[in-house]
């Protein structure tokens, strides 16, 4: 990193990678609820399996820090996010800038009726081990499509459920 806040590093980690994912859910909710749970990142545990999720700086909102820690039996993934845009009730952009998940990601809600609400979960993850990783990406590509779909309807009746945020 270079710069007191790293902003060398954190330009180049906000570079789409090759490693493309999205899912989309439909909320029976209106967006300014679906919003409001989105943003509640520590709330992300109740939705997103073996994940720990804090807020290490800020109010969660731009210029914060996120963590997020995946345990899966021994195997540990730590994801560290800064979040680079809020822009309620329609947009948050994130970048993934640790050491092993880096790109951007967004999540966005587009109020559809009254009380119905589509979210775009997409990330361009950067992809690790060089070749190896562009190689491996197609093989690990359908089970983080299917992770993050899963993710998402748990969410949505979270929210229907009036259990998030």
């Amino acid at each position: 990193m270079i710069g007191p806040e790293g902003s060398d590093d954190l330009h180049e980690a906000a570079q789409p990678g090759a490693g493309e994912v999205t899912a989309t859910v439909i909320v029976e909710a209106p967006a300014q609820r679906v919003f409001a749970a989105l943003l509640a990142w520590e709330r992300q545990s109740d939705w997103i399996p073996f994940t720990r999720v804090r807020v290490v700086e800020g109010d969660g909102r731009e210029g914060s820090r996120i963590e997020a820690v995946t345990t899966l039996g021994p195997a540990v993934l730590r994801d560290e996010m800064r979040v680079v845009r809020v822009d309620e009730p329609y947009e948050i952009g994130v970048v993934h800038c640790g050491q092993l998940l880096r790109g951007p990601g967004v999540l966005r809600c587009t109020q559809m009726d009254r009380d119905r609400t589509q979210v775009v979960w997409h990330e361009w993850f950067h992809l690790p081990g060089g070749r190896a990783g562009q190689l491996a990406w197609p093989v690990l590509w359908p089970g983080s499509k299917v992770s993050l779909t899963q993710a998402l309807k748990r969410f949505a009746r979270l929210v229907e459920q009036g259990r998030l945020p």
